[in-house]
């Protein structure tokens, strides 16, 4: 009795143990190797991957009405660059003016005004400041030394210091009210717009 040897219909059978007659022993797909490998039905397209409706362009982007700045930082190239990148506006004017300049419409021999009555300019030293200082301080020369009359405060530091050493005798007393009185009614000048500076000029407010 004669072995029929295996069928080729078996799903079964291993296709690498049968000869080259085999027909699926050459690599061709064998559709009854397994019932169900078949295709995934969900292998399919998503059909939620749709394209963005809201990726339009946006309405409310308008073009830019402010142009960059061609002076701004990093605009003209390495090496160019502007310092911080405050660029000078065209035509080169500052809008403020430089450092230390005047205010558009004052008088820079006058910055702080002129006297109505002798058309001078203000000294940048203060009469309330200055008359303060000579009330309360004025025996030292403090309020002179303040408006850069250094002869005079010198005087009257003097004389103090002179009142005091000669204090034991009875003319140090006198100095020393002298000074006084002389240190309050140069306060109140001060205070009246009287003294001037050093310069000559009135004593601002």
């Amino acid at each position: 009795m004669s072995y029929p040897g295996p069928n080729p219909n078996d799903p079964y059978r291993d296709p690498q143990s049968h000869g080259a007659g085999d027909p699926y022993a050459q690599g061709a797909p064998n559709p009854q190797a397994d019932p169900y490998a078949q295709a995934d039905p969900y292998a399919q397209a998503n059909p939620y991957v749709q394209p963005n409706p809201y990726a339009q362009a946006d309405p409310y982007a308008q073009p830019n009405p402010y142009p960059a700045d061609p002076n701004a930082f990093g605009a003209t190239g390495y090496g160019q660059q502007q310092p911080y990148g405050y660029g000078v506006p065209p035509g080169g004017v500052q809008p403020y003016g430089a450092y230390g300049s005047a205010y558009p419409g004052m008088d820079p021999s006058a910055p702080f005004g002129r006297d109505p009555s002798s058309g001078l300019p203000y000294s940048d030293k203060s009469k309330i400041v200055a008359g303060l200082l000579q009330i309360f301080l004025g025996s030292l020369g403090v309020g002179r030394f303040y408006i850069g009359d250094n002869q005079t405060g010198g005087i009257q530091l003097a004389l103090t210091i002179i009142g005091w050493v000669t204090a034991i005798f009875i003319v140090g007393l006198f100095i020393l009210m002298g000074v006084g009185l002389w240190a309050l009614i140069d306060g109140i000048m001060m205070l009246t717009g009287s003294v001037r500076d050093r310069n000559g000029l009135p004593l601002r407010s």
